[in-house]
């Protein structure tokens, strides 16, 4: 039976060394990280994910701005909103919460981030450093993902890893830190997708499976290597009339069954959820401090 990754606990973790540091900052009168979000329309998940950033930047003693804009809002409007926070030098990163209502170019939003408070690194200039292992900040599920595998002490050098996946927010960075010169990293690489000829015959190769399909539950265990390390980003609400909530998240991986051949994985939730946004406070500090 698989060794459960605790990414809660592990961010948790992770975010307690982050007001360790910012009691010390404090001390010696530096300037305390600051984080803005904004966020347009009324989408449930996202208000969730917001809040939960909101939570943890209060908790480790950070500066946080919620910027709530209505689902009616311009791609002028949120441009301008943009541009204010690019230019407020009290805040040193934000993110502008996606999905976006169908009316506004996220790309051309994405572009006009300053690349310097771009801390969920999907500027082009933090992709493009990623990808020339130049200082950046890289996209934060990817880095929550090599903080895991580092703090579990998962060997990755010369490992097969299978990336299921070709995302530009987690598929495609994830592959390229694996790949990378550097510890976490010096996997040799496989990237599948929709495209992809039988699909389980390359799985089943992997020691270290990363699956970032967005399918429900597609990883079964007759894909899965006995003892491989299988690291779950899916999400989804499964309906669940008995819960308070109404709904129970799956990933895209069967836990049960795959849990019974891995050696390590990740369920969800609490796995690699709770890891963005530690990569996320991580990357701030790294701005306020003006490292990378």
């Amino acid at each position: 039976m698989a060794t459960q990754i605790d990414g809660k606990a592990t961010s948790l973790k992770i975010q307690e060394e982050l007001a360790e540091q910012v009691e010390k900052i404090k001390k010696e009168g530096g300037k305390i990280p600051h984080l803005a979000a904004v966020l347009v329309g009324d989408d449930g998940a996202s208000l969730t994910y917001v809040n939960a950033k909101v939570k943890a930047c209060e908790r480790i003693g950070y500066g946080s701005t919620l910027v709530h804009l209505p689902e009616v809002t311009t791609e002028e409007a949120l441009l301008e909103k943009v541009k204010e926070l690019n230019e407020n030098d009290d805040i040193d990163g934000f993110i502008v919460q996606v999905p976006l209502p169908d009316h506004i170019d996220e790309q051309k939003v994405v572009e006009a981030i300053s690349p310097k408070k771009d801390v969920d690194g999907f500027h082009p200039i933090n992709m493009g450093n990623m990808l020339l292992g130049l200082p950046g900040f890289v996209p934060a599920t990817p880095k929550g993902i090599m903080m895991l595998l580092e703090r579990y002490d998962i060997e990755t050098s010369g490992k097969h890893c299978v990336v299921m996946g070709r995302s530009h927010t987690v598929g495609t960075p994830v592959s390229i830190l694996m790949s990378r010169k550097a510890t976490p990293g010096n996997a040799t690489v496989t990237v599948v997708h929709s495209r992809t000829k039988d699909i389980p015959s390359i799985t089943r190769q992997a020691d270290i499976l990363i699956v970032a399909l967005g399918q429900r539950e597609f990883v079964t265990a007759d894909m899965v290597k006995e003892g491989a390390v299988v690291v779950d980003v899916g999400i989804h609400r499964v309906p669940a009339p008995e819960k308070k909530s109404g709904f129970r998240l799956r990933g895209d991986v069967k836990f049960d069954e795959v849990a019974e051949k891995a050696s390590f994985i990740t369920p969800v939730p609490g796995g690699v959820g709770p890891m963005t946004i530690a990569a996320l406070l991580y990357n701030t500090m790294l701005a306020a401090k003006n490292e990378k």
